[in-house]
């Protein structure tokens, strides 16, 4: 899910002057605020600054905005720098209260204010589930657990998370039409927020097919994430320099191919991203393209998809739930997505003397589609 057409999941829009700063996502914040406050719900004493362990076992170390402690309770928060991305939550407090739990309850989430509520299904979130995204919950559960076994306690607690005004600036982002009512989401794959613009990263797409090229591999990768990169990169064995880092950029990438080949190309991506391209679309970018739910309907019924089926998917609050529902009917969607996407970028490619294949993943990366297939 998305805070908005500029949030930290998505490539930013404009270069600023200058060399670009990176920053961290709210999942890092909201993992820093929870980890100092569990530290002063079991010391009395607030860790400032606060070092957390970045997915990628990257260690950092975040300032304090706010100390508090009472019975019962230990609150901490810390203000998100975006770096130079255009993020609607740069300069956001992330705000994490940390209350004991009963014995045995591991670490539960609860939405505090400017902090959303998922509402529909079609999010990888249960309706009723605050909006806190899986990897952060990870980051936070990790933080706790590590806490807890250094200080020989129990890591029993409840994590409300907070942002004030987030209910506001949730309005300026996609998570409305989403059913995330209540405000903004806590977000994040790594923790870091790298800022790209459109001509920089499809710069170093193209740096990258240089290097391919000059290496001399005979198969290279795009995908849209870090998840399907990891999951197509085991797939296929490929070394990490074949691994370009397309992002939302299918047309610089399949451009540049187009007047500098590569014998094979797989392009990988989660079902609503490459939906998009199976649309046509070439910038896969939340900002500046949308997943159409009556071309996935009208998909359904080249299928074979019944009259009802049709309807639903039509009516989907989002890709993913358009998908289960196809998938509970027996109806291979993602792999009609993953042919239509591989038939549009052979289009863009046109004469380039490239082999193409879609590769598409759920959210841990498993493989729901390839084609071909192998």
């Amino acid at each position: 899910m998305a805070n908005g057409a500029a949030s930290e999941d998505d490539s930013a829009a404009a270069r600023p002057p200058g060399p670009l700063r990176r920053g961290w996502t709210t999942g890092a914040c909201a993992t820093a605020a929870t980890a100092a406050a569990f530290e002063a719900l079991v010391t009395g004493d607030f860790p400032d600054p606060v070092e957390i362990e970045l997915p990628k076992r990257r260690r950092v170390s975040f300032a304090l905005a706010l100390e508090e402690r009472a019975d019962g309770f230990a609150r901490a928060g810390v203000v998100k720098d975006a770096g130079d991305d255009p993020d609607v939550t740069h300069g956001v407090t992330v705000i994490s209260t940390v209350r004991p739990a009963m014995a045995g309850a591991g670490v539960a989430f609860l939405a505090g204010p400017g902090v959303g509520t998922v509402t529909l299904p079609g999010l990888p979130l249960a309706v009723g589930e605050p909006a806190v995204n899986p990897v952060p919950r990870t980051m936070m559960r990790t933080a706790v657990e590590a806490a807890a076994a250094r200080l020989g306690v129990a890591g029993d607690v409840t994590v409300e998370l907070a942002i004030p005004h987030g209910e506001e600036i949730a309005r300026h982002t996609w998570n409305p039409r989403l059913g995330i009512v209540g405000g903004l989401s806590i977000l994040g794959t790594t923790g870091v927020v790298i800022p790209y613009s459109c001509s920089a990263w499809i710069h170093s797409i193209h740096r990258g097919i240089d290097l391919a090229r000059a290496v001399g591999h005979p198969h290279v990768a795009g995908c849209t994430g870090s998840t399907s990169e990891q999951a197509v990169q085991r797939l296929f064995g490929l070394p990490d320099t074949a691994m370009l880092d397309m992002g939302d950029f299918a047309g610089g990438l399949l451009k540049y191919l187009r007047s500098h080949p590569v014998p094979r190309l797989t392009i990988g991506g989660g079902f609503a991203k490459l939906s998009k391209l199976a649309m046509g679309h070439l910038d896969l970018h939340s900002g500046r393209s949308q997943v159409d739910r009556g071309w996935l309907a009208e998909r359904v019924a080249a299928l074979g998809g019944p009259p009802p089926l049709v309807d639903e998917v039509a009516a989907a609050n989002t890709a993913l739930q358009a998908l289960e529902e196809a998938r509970h009917a027996g109806l291979d969607l993602a792999g009609d997505i993953a042919a239509q996407a591989a038939q549009v970028a052979a289009g863009v490619l046109g004469s380039a003397d490239v082999t193409v294949g879609v590769v598409v993943v759920d959210r841990d990366g498993a493989v729901l589609a390839q084609r071909p297939p192998t």
